[in-house]
């Protein structure tokens, strides 16, 4: 059955962007320190990445995500070469896309956004991945099934929250699973329904 997982790279303090967040400077300032264990040389890093381009069929986007990250992930999106399909949830579709590109603009809201991507992902998962907002929606509206954090030992002191506006009540999570290497501690989280 497909699971729909949120993935993120936070610091240890609760932060996926630092601060001043702009087209040139997509994570903040020194925010990209957040994706330094994707591409680090430490084997169990390269096997994270393998397993979640061979278990995941589908990604999920928010608009603002796509707009400051196309530049740098190009037609082929962020999974590069395996050219994972990527739904992004906006109002609207932006007036230039990357020419045979993976991307599906969906206007329907998150709900739509999710069915789609999981007819595309067939029997694999859907990732929901990329900012605070999108990761939000989904977790509020009770769509996410897993929590992977990606935790980086670093402190920003300031930038975009991840888990900020949920609501008030109480979301219960068991541990799935914690894999620890030098550039981040890997954190799987089962939310209970």
């Amino acid at each position: 059955m497909t699971k729909v997982i949120f993935d993120i790279s936070m610091s240890t303090d609760g932060f996926v962007t630092a601060s001043n967040v702009r087209p040139e400077e997509p994570m903040g300032d020194g925010g990209q320190r957040l994706h330094e264990w994707a591409f680090s040389e430490h084997e169990r890093n390269r096997e994270l990445l393998a397993e979640a381009v061979n278990f995941v069929g589908a990604l999920i986007a928010g608009r603002r995500t796509y707009d400051l990250s196309v530049p740098w992930w190009g037609a082929d999106g962020p999974a590069g070469p395996a050219r994972v399909p990527v739904f992004v949830a906006t109002h609207a579709e932006p007036g230039e896309v990357p020419e045979g590109g993976v991307y599906t603009f969906v206007s329907g809201g998150i709900e739509s956004a999710l069915e789609q991507s999981k007819a595309a992902a067939g029997d694999k998962d859907v990732a929901v991945m990329g900012g605070a907002e999108i990761g939000q929606q989904f977790i509020r509206a009770g769509l996410i099934d897993e929590i992977s954090i990606h935790l980086v030992p670093v402190l920003f002191g300031g930038g975009t929250r991840m888990f900020e506006h949920l609501g008030s009540e109480h979301i219960q999570l068991e541990t799935a699973g914690v894999i620890e290497t030098p550039t981040a501690t890997n954190l799987r989280f089962r939310i209970v329904k």
